[in-house]
């Protein structure tokens, strides 16, 4: 197995028991708790300045801080993805900055391919053939393409209320689909779980892809945080608002944050806002109820057309409540309407395309803003987790029943 000079092993983060990367590979063998890679930090050489030196534009510029070198990756050239100032925006906040992470820059239109590069490579290292996971959609997609990319067999399990271009790029890109469709025809992501469970009881074999069971996702997420220090001359932001289900990407971003101020980079860690929405908020009722864990929402109370962070029972929300208030954040939800009104007016007077979902960052940080959260010399930062064209009918429906003009997709043009 190649792995990097600092890498140790992996820790749960449960019981505390530790573990050999090579022979471990998912869960906690002895709790069934989430495993985290762990660091001999002691062992890293490097500093920002050598990062300045450093040739790279993608995420495994911060090699010396995953588990696999550069030369072990598994990758389409995640990561690097720009900082956009939103002038506009800060004015309409009242505060000082606000600066928009723009993953939709990714490969394939998400941070997901951050999580899916570390975890095939993870799975190529660990002599896997087939890897399987369910997903509310993007995450399938990009299990998909890295899949292919690394020569594995995919299998994806999607409820059929994922969006259609998650649906046709997960088969475009070779995978085995299974849409989950019950008697309503809106499944949710609890769904395609349990199909996804049921097929892994058949096939041991497969290799788990899926989040906070394979150990990696939310690491190479956490280079989110480290690309945005980095920008910002190591200097943390006053918040960072970010569009909340799972909390695989806010995990590993306050780890990071974490990470580089224990090396000295930094000197504070960043503030990080979980942003969700009305209709289906667990990890906001928990930090409002000062809960350390959430209570599973009901997948009949599920009220949101926001698929991406309609994750009724996150497994990590204990991690993503720890992370809030490590960091002295907080938790915001916002509704529908709200979200997708801010993804229009950020794409209207900044020209940037968010997702339907991700929205709920921009959303999320005008509420905190009117509840004076926020000063007005403040730095903040809002994670667009995705392209806003993989909710473009989304969208645009919404835009129609705005201003009231017929908004139905058009029908697609053949190219010439």
């Amino acid at each position: 197995m190649e792995t990097t000079t600092a890498f140790d092993g992996l820790s749960c983060v449960d019981c505390g028991a530790t573990f050999d990367a090579e022979t471990t590979t998912h869960r906690c063998p002895d709790c069934d708790g989430i495993l985290d890679p762990t660091y001999d930090y002691d062992r890293i050489d490097l500093t920002p300045a050598d990062l300045d030196r450093q040739e790279g534009d993608s995420m495994w510029r911060y090699a010396e801080l995953l588990p696999f070198p550069r030369s072990a990756a598994v990758s389409l050239g995640e990561g690097a993805t720009p900082l956009v100032e939103c002038p506009s925006l800060a004015d309409a906040m009242g505060v000082g900055r606000v600066l928009l992470k723009d993953e939709g820059a990714n490969p394939t239109g998400t941070f997901k391919d951050r999580g899916q590069s570390l975890a095939m490579t993870a799975a190529r290292q660990h002599d896997a053939t087939d890897v399987a996971l369910n997903s509310a959609g993007n995450a399938g997609q990009a299990a998909a393409a890295y899949a292919a990319r690394a020569d594995l067999d995919a299998h994806v399990f999607l409820p059929s209320r994922a969006g259609f271009t998650q649906k046709a790029m997960t088969e475009v890109h070779g995978a085995a689909l299974t849409v989950t469709d019950p008697m309503d025809g809106n499944s949710q992501i609890g769904d395609a779980g349990a199909a996804y469970a049921a097929a892994m009881d058949e096939h041991p074999e497969w290799y788990s892809a899926k989040t906070f069971v394979t150990p990696y996702r939310h690491e190479g997420k956490k280079t989110m945080a480290l690309e945005l220090l980095e920008a910002l001359d190591w200097e943390a932001p006053d918040a960072v608002v970010y569009p909340t289900g799972g909390g695989v990407g806010l995990v590993g971003m306050h780890k990071a944050a974490r990470e580089a101020r224990d090396l000295g980079w930094t000197d504070e860690l960043v503030p990080m806002y979980a942003a969700q929405a009305t209709g289906c908020a667990p990890v906001v009722e928990a930090y409002e109820s000062g809960a350390d864990r959430h209570e599973p929402v009901r997948d009949d109370d599920i009220d949101t057309g926001c698929n991406g962070i309609a994750i009724p029972d996150p497994g990590a929300s204990h991690l993503i409540l720890e992370a809030i208030r490590e960091s002295e954040g907080g938790a915001v939800a916002t509704t529908d309407r709200e979200i997708l009104d801010a993804a229009i007016e950020v794409a209207r007077e900044e020209g940037l395309e968010v997702g339907a979902t991700c929205a709920a960052a921009a959303s999320g940080a005008f509420a905190l803003a009117d509840a004076g959260e926020f000063g007005p010399d403040d730095t903040v930062v809002l994670l667009n987790t995705g392209a806003g064209n993989k909710d473009v009918d989304t969208l645009r429906a919404h835009l129609g029943e705005r201003e009231g003009t017929d908004a139905e997709p058009d029908a697609p043009e053949a190219d010439d």
